[in-house]
This record gives C-alpha cells, sequence and structure tokens, in this order.
C-alpha cells in the first residue's frame, strides 16, 4: 500500500490544516526539481509561497524511505 503523502498549511490565526500540496520552496530545498516531483507523485500547491519544516522534513523522510526500498 503507498503511502500518502500530505502537506501541512498554517493559516494567518495558527491554526493547522492538510493542505493541497507541496510549496515550491519546500520541494527546491530538499533537492528535487519540479519536473522530479511529479514523477514521485508529490502533490504540488503552486499558489503556496511558504515553506515550512514540518513539510521539508516530511519531504525528506519520503525520499529516505524511497531510497531504502530500492535498494533492497
Amino acid at each position: 500500500m503507498k503511502e500518502k503523502l500530505e502537506a501541512i498549511v498554517k493559516s494567518s490565526d495558527g491554526h493547522v490544516r492538510k493542505g493541497k500540496g507541496f510549496s515550491r520552496a519546500e520541494i527546491s530545498h530538499v533537492g528535487l526539481t519540479i519536473q522530479q516531483a511529479k514523477k514521485l507523485g508529490i502533490p504540488i500547491d503552486k499558489r503556496r509561497k511558504t515553506a515550512y519544516v514540518e513539510n521539508i522534513n516530511k519531504l525528506m523522510e519520503f525520499l529516505k524511505k524511497g531510497k531504502k526500498k530500492s535498494a533492497s
């Protein structure tokens, strides 16, 4: 079963909710291009400008798990 990767977003009043996808800044911060992210099935939200540490950590974990599976 494939794990669903979900981004979080924070509203101006501090509420945290599920987002539509990861921002371009978050994707580039982990060393991926937009095209690579699309191939990996990572959801992208072109409207978002923010980069949250939580989302970057989720992407890094996702990439580590992918490398472990491909090495097996």
